[in-house]
């Protein structure tokens, strides 16, 4: 406990008083010792009756896991053992820097049932993957005579394990997506009615005449039609670059965790497609290889590895790191290569490895755009800094599509999307690349 506002004003005056009544009434130190036991007894008695009527029962819960991005609710139950509850308490936790409380709420409980429980809950914002703990939670409230702030402080012991995102699939937005390759059936706006066949069906008037197969209509004595679909079971690789540049935050948590985040919403979409799914990473130097499986037994051992996948803080060796992939590939595969540069000359080496891979596998290269960049280039004011961030800002684009456009030039399909469109624009590609047989 400590003194509050109040007492310590209170002490102030009284000194100041015993200051003045001595240098001009000496006689009146008898009563100057009165004063001063009255606020001492005060004190006291303040304490005392606290204690006795202020005692309560504290619970407190966290889910076991959350997904990074997201926010999680630490709730906490104040019942009171006898008596009422103080007016206000205030509520602090001991945790990890990894997990940010939104804002500190108080319990008020003559708001509420003033004999009963209370509970409130704090906003816990996920921003990195691991697993981090609560240690301790601080409460505090004032004295019934508002003399003291009690404070207490309570073990909680309790772990929350922080994994990527998979709420697109958990809601099925992705199996809404991919739901035309799924049934075996095509976007017309998009070329190619696929290689792999699907079944006869009998011609209707509005279908394609070229679809009908004229040997077998000359048997059966009706018109039918070969129905195609995209062609299954081909080997996805998802390549996500974990170096130094990959953990810089972007809209609220790093480029690594939108990466793993959309290459695991992909793994689903393939699986639900038919396509086996594997994944590598590297940094300095190749990191894992997960061999490609089926999507969908895929996705569980692809979520248990990305959920440990480190922040590195090396800078990233494309060389090395691509080398090592194509040396791993087997067959012809789809390779989806989650990375980062700086500038037109540090991508120099990733573009010549890209070039080298996308010769025996299809690429599709992803990057992250920073949507900053884009309110950086028209300033609304017209000073010299910002007009010095919007050259730079500009630059910084300038180079990104020249880079964007060469790799595009060498084969490469790329997509440099926004933080937040990234996984729907990602299946999206792997649409338009299954429907147009493209790998």
């Amino acid at each position: 406990m400590r003194p509050s506002s109040t007492l310590i004003a209170l002490v102030l005056i009284s000194a100041a008083v015993t200051v003045f009544t001595s240098v001009w009434w000496r006689d009146m130190s008898y009563l100057l010792l009165l004063m001063w036991l009255a606020i001492a007894a005060l004190t006291v008695a303040d304490l005392v009756i606290s204690n006795l009527a202020g005692r309560m029962t504290i619970d407190f819960d966290l889910p076991p896991q959350g997904f990074v991005g997201h926010t999680t609710a630490f709730t906490v139950g104040v019942r009171p053992q006898k008596g009422v509850l103080p007016q206000k308490i205030e509520i602090r936790l001991d945790l990890a820097p990894e997990l940010v409380v939104d804002e500190i709420r108080w319990l008020n409980p003559a708001s509420g049932a003033g004999e009963g429980e209370v509970k409130s809950s704090l906003d816990l914002h996920l921003i990195r993957r691991g697993r981090y703990a609560v240690n301790e939670l601080w409460l505090k409230w004032p004295s019934r005579l508002k003399l003291l702030e009690i404070i207490a402080r309570m073990p909680v012991g309790k772990e929350i394990a922080v994994q990527p995102d998979i709420s697109p699939v958990l809601s099925g937005a992705i199996k809404t997506q991919i739901l035309p390759l799924e049934a075996g059936q095509k976007d017309l706006r998009l070329r190619g009615e696929g290689s792999e066949f699907h079944q006869l069906r009998e011609f209707a008037s509005g279908m394609d005449p070229r679809s009908i197969d004229w040997k077998r209509s000359a048997r059966m004595r009706s018109l039918v039609v070969r129905e195609m679909r995209a062609e299954r079971n081909h080997q996805i690789i998802l390549c996500v670059d974990s170096g130094r540049l990959m953990g810089e935050q972007l809209a609220g948590f790093t480029k690594l965790d939108r990466a793993i985040n959309a290459a695991l919403a992909m793994c689903w979409g393939a699986g639900l497609a038919g396509d086996l799914v594997g994944f590598y990473s590297f940094d300095s130097r190749p990191r894992l290889f997960v061999p490609a499986l089926p999507g969908r037994a895929a996705f569980p051992r692809l979520q248990t590895v990305c959920a440990g996948l480190r922040y590195e803080t090396q800078e990233t060796n494309h060389t090395l790191g691509l080398t090592h992939l194509s040396g791993r590939l087997k067959r012809r595969s789809l390779v989806v290569i989650f990375s980062d540069f700086v500038d037109a000359i540090t991508a120099e080496l990733m573009i010549e490895n890209i070039q080298v891979l996308a010769r025996h596998h299809f690429v599709v290269y992803v990057a992250l755009r920073d949507p900053l960049l884009a309110k950086l280039i028209e300033p609304e004011d017209t000073t010299l800094d910002a007009v010095a961030r919007s050259v730079a800002a500009r630059q910084i684009l300038h180079e990104r599509r020249a880079v964007m456009e060469k790799l595009a030039r060498l084969g490469v399909l790329c997509l440099d999307s926004t933080p937040e469109a990234l996984t729907s624009d990602l299946i999206a590609r792997y649409i338009e690349i299954k429907s147009r047989e493209m790998i």
